[in-house]
């Protein structure tokens, strides 16, 4: 199971993400902030996104709305001290699949998350995606401009699924750094750099210079 924990309380989000990574067996990535969990739900695929409602950088309310504008279609479970039937119908309303007041127990998140995904709210994965004449087989791990194939290393592929993914967004080196290698591996920035200059020879060699945009001092994105 892969779950997106946005809380920005230190010592809660601690104790979520040690509980539910040992209930579940599964991994949870959490973040502090209403813009970092925009960024993580559209940057990856996660079986629930567990929100809570007073994030800086956007509540959880307006990053609820802001997720759903954007045609994101997975899980979302409200965390929050607001107990009114107002505050559950403004949640409900901006988004949230459910709702869940704070404090709570262990037992009653985990229930609350199994039925979400049983629902079945998880985004779909396209097998296959298309970037002008590229096309990238998400099975095979495959890329091909027209008939000829692109050969790239299991990370390029990574690399390049996730900027396609995200087209026409800036991802920072951070956040491909924990989608492709995780936060907790030694691998530096110039790795992921090396690795992404590596992949745009390949595939200026197959005639699609400029594919990979850098974007300074940030990270990088595919133009749209």
């Amino acid at each position: 199971m892969n779950l997106l924990l946005a809380e920005d309380d230190v010592r809660l989000g601690e104790l979520l993400v040690h509980m539910l990574e040992a209930k579940t067996g599964g991994r949870v990535d959490w973040v502090m902030t209403g813009s970092d969990a925009c960024n993580y739900a559209l940057a990856s695929t996660y079986d629930v996104v567990l929100l809570d409602w007073m994030l800086p950088e956007g509540d959880g309310a307006a990053t609820c709305k802001k997720l759903r504008k954007a045609n994101y279609t997975g899980a979302i479970l409200m965390l929050t001290a607001r107990d009114t039937l107002q505050d559950r119908v403004d949640g409900l309303d901006a988004g949230a699949d459910d709702y869940l007041v704070k404090p709570f127990e262990i037992d009653e998140l985990l229930a609350r998350i199994r039925a979400l995904t049983r629902r079945n709210f998880a985004q779909l994965i396209e097998e296959t995606l298309q970037l002008g004449e590229i096309q990238l087989n998400r099975s095979s791990h495959e890329v091909h401009s027209g008939e000829q194939r692109i050969s790239l290393t299991p990370r390029e592929f990574q690399v390049l699924d996730l900027l396609a993914v995200n087209r026409g967004r800036v991802l920072t080196r951070e956040l491909i750094l924990d989608r492709i290698w995780g936060y907790d591996s030694d691998v530096t920035p110039k790795v992921i750099d090396a690795t992404v200059k590596l992949a745009r020879k390949k595939l200026e060699l197959a005639g699609h210079k400029g594919l990979i945009q850098s974007v300074r001092g940030v990270g990088y994105r595919i133009h749209a």
